[in-house]
Order: C-alpha cells, then sequence, then structure tokens
C-alpha cells in the first residue's frame, strides 16, 4: 500500500505516537507499504513553525527533512501536475495544504493518513479515525 501522511499525523507519528491508533500505526510501520510526506507538509511546517503557537509544529521545516528521512519517510515532492488538479477538488475544505495533499494522493494513487475525517467526502482513499 502507498500512504501519504497528513502533515499532523507524520508529526505526530514522530513526537506523541499515542495520539495514533496502534492499527494506523501497525500500517505506516508495515515495510511492505511506502510512507511518503508531502513537500506541502514540509512547506506547512515551516510557515507553522516560527509562530510558536500551542499548536505549531515541534520542529522546523528543515529539521522535518531529516527526521522524516530517518523515520524512512520518502518526501513526495509537488508537480506542476499535483497544483492543477488543486482546481477540480469540491470546495469541501479550503486548507490550501491539505488540498494540495489531497490532490497528490488521487494523482499518485495513495491512500491519505489524516485525522480529518471531514477529507473523506473526497473521493480519495482515506485512512482515518474519530
Amino acid at each position: 500500500m502507498r500512504l501519504l501522511l497528513d502533515t499532523h499525523v507524520a508529526i505526530w507519528i514522530l513526537t506523541e505516537p499515542h495520539r495514533v491508533p496502534a492499527g494506523v500505526s501497525e500500517e505506516i510501520a508495515n515495510p511492505a507499504n511506502l510512507v511518503s510526506v508531502s513537500a506541502a507538509a514540509i512547506w506547512e511546517i515551516a510557515i507553522k513553525h516560527p509562530l510558536e503557537r500551542p499548536d505549531s509544529p515541534p520542529f522546523s521545516g528543515s529539521e522535518a527533512i531529516g527526521h522524516f528521512q530517518t523515520a524512512g519517510f520518502s518526501v513526495l515532492e509537488v508537480s506542476a501536475a499535483h497544483a492543477a488538479f488543486v482546481e477540480r477538488l469540491p470546495p469541501i475544505h479550503s486548507d490550501p495544504f491539505d488540498r494540495l495533499m489531497l490532490a497528490q494522493a488521487l494523482i499518485e494513487g495513495m491512500q491519505f493518513v489524516t485525522h480529518d475525517r471531514r477529507l473523506s467526502r473526497y473521493a480519495v482513499p482515506v485512512l482515518t479515525w474519530t
């Protein structure tokens, strides 16, 4: 299975694994699965980390690259096709980072792993939980 982790899931699996249910963690840890993080997630972290809000990512975008590589996640680069596909998504969700990652998951035939159940309303396979 090919998994694309939403930004918060990629962060939680590294820093607060108890927030990710065992079944989801097992899929992420399964060596038979290709686990990726979008370059858009790194961009999101780079924007939100310096804000120093309580919900800001605990590391910078530069640090995220190293953490994700150490965890064995591949980085899915953003292509022009990914960016353009966003306009084809219905306006269910307005977060630009999530919309770009959903477009990537659709184009690349990946399952999107997120805690945001609203994203399961898109026509993309979503692995989520309550």
